[in-house]
This record gives structure tokens, sequence and C-alpha cells, in this order.
């Protein structure tokens, strides 16, 4: 099923149990589709295409949300964690650390890198295979740790 057919069941089902944080969150990304589809790129939207879309999403609110908390503005704060944790219901399911860092060492290995040189190779390798899977921020972090040693 079609990241915007999901969307769509879903907002129904958030209009009829009044969620207005649900509605919202599915309404932008109901919004991002339809922006991407009338881009006059004229490409259609593919699966990894809605992945990227979804993890900008989050990307823009996990962003508000430091902004928020930084400024002292709770209200809006919460607003953001909302829409985050619907948003983030579209995503595959997310490797948690452990898992990634067993991955990221199997990409090492094949790629035969040793030091941070090689970073380069081993981040194209692993946004391409973890793609949605995990935070592009969260693996640059991780491979660099591996690579430092």
């Amino acid at each position: 099923m079609s990241l915007e057919k999901r969307v769509m069941d879903a907002l129904k089902e958030a209009m009829k149990a009044k969620d207005d944080a649900a509605k919202r969150s599915l309404r932008a990304i109901k919004s991002a589709i339809l922006l991407a589809k009338t881009d006059g790129s004229g490409k259609e939207l593919d699966e990894a295409g809605e992945i990227k879309l979804v993890q900008k999403l989050v990307k823009q609110r996990k962003d508000s949300l430091a902004i928020f908390m930084e400024q002292g503005r709770e209200d809006l704060a919460e607003k953001e964690r909302e829409e985050i944790t619907t948003i983030e219901k579209f995503l595959p399911e997310q490797l948690n650390e452990a898992d990634l860092e067993t991955f990221l060492k199997k990409i090492i290995a094949e790629t035969g890198a040793s030091s941070m040189k090689d970073m380069g190779k081993v981040m194209g390798k692993a946004t391409a295979q973890l793609a949605g899977k995990a935070d592009g921020k969260t693996v640059s972090q991780l491979v660099k740790k591996l690579l430092m040693g």
C-alpha cells in the first residue's frame, strides 16, 4: 500500500477520533506528498522517495523541537513531540544501536576502511543500505567512533 493511501486511511481515523495532533501530522505528510508529486520533475514517488520524504519531515520537527526546548517553549515543544511520534509511524522500523553498530562494522570490513579518510566510502554504502532504518546523524556518529577506534 502506498504511503499516500496509508496516510489518507490514518487521517480518516484521526478525524473520527478527533485527534488534533494526528490530524496536524498526517496533513503535513499529505501536503509533502502532494508537493513532491507536483514539483514538475515528472517523477513518480517511489518507496525510497516516500521514506526520504517522511525522514525529512521528522528531521524538521526534531530541529524545531530543539529550538523550542532551548527557548523554554514547552507548549510548542509538546506539539512537535506529538507530530514526531505520529510521523515516525510511517517509517520502517528503526535499528537499535547495537544492531546498527554490528551492521556498520560489517560495512567497514567490506570496504576495508581503516581511518577517517575512508568515512565517505563507509557512509555512502551505509546510507544506501540503511535507507529509513537509521537516522543519518546517528550513523555518522557511530561510523566516526568505529573508525577512530
